[in-house]
């Protein structure tokens, strides 16, 4: 029996872009209402699980309280730990730490930010924690509310792209994406 998975990212937050990682920022306006436009042609969910940082918590909770749904946090489906890097932009490492920048934009699971969470250890978590849900709603269909690098993981095992190529992977603030995920946790996009 297969789990239909729909995996929606946070909206915008209020301290903008940049890797925020564990920073538990909160949705503005704008991130509230993309994330509400990408579920109005959503669903129907059984249930709704959430990574519990408030810019994915506080929305699910919203949902689930609008659909009559419950709403189960699980803080195996956070975003990535950037370590230092937690809160700087991009240009901003270009500018401090250029070279090490490269080497994660180049093969995230070969270098590791410094403090950060190795991805290795953050695809493990995601998997294990996809798998737990394969197991305990198989045959539902659940809507999960989350981040960028755990919808491009998963988006990368379902589209079998190499592990060097994870951060190649899009998806936009809002973006709502479906997953079936097969009893022996393999991920394919539709249902």
């Amino acid at each position: 029996m297969t789990l239909r998975l729909d995996l929606l990212r946070h909206g915008e937050t209020e301290l903008g872009g940049g890797l925020r990682g564990s920073l538990d920022d909160a949705l503005t306006e704008k991130g509230w209402m993309q994330m509400r436009a990408a579920v109005v042609e959503g669903g129907p969910w059984d249930r709704i699980v959430s990574s519990p940082l408030q810019r994915c918590a506080r929305f699910a909770a919203e949902l689930g309280e609008q659909l009559n749904l419950s709403v189960h946090l699980d803080k195996y489906l956070q975003e990535l730990h950037f370590g230092a890097w937690e809160g700087q932009s991009a240009a901003a490492l270009m500018e401090t730490d250029a070279e090490a920048l490269g080497l994660f934009w180049a093969d995230p699971y070969s270098f590791t930010p410094p403090q950060g969470e190795p991805v290795s250890d953050f695809s493990s978590r995601v998997l294990s924690a996809v798998a737990r849900l394969h197991s305990t709603y198989a045959g539902e269909r659940v809507l999960l509310v989350s981040h960028g690098g755990v919808m491009r993981l998963l988006l990368a095992q379902a589209r079998g792209v190499p592990r060097g190529q994870l951060l190649n992977v899009a998806g936009a603030h809002g973006a709502l994406f479906a997953l079936t995920v097969a009893a022996d946790g393999s991920l394919k996009e539709g249902h």
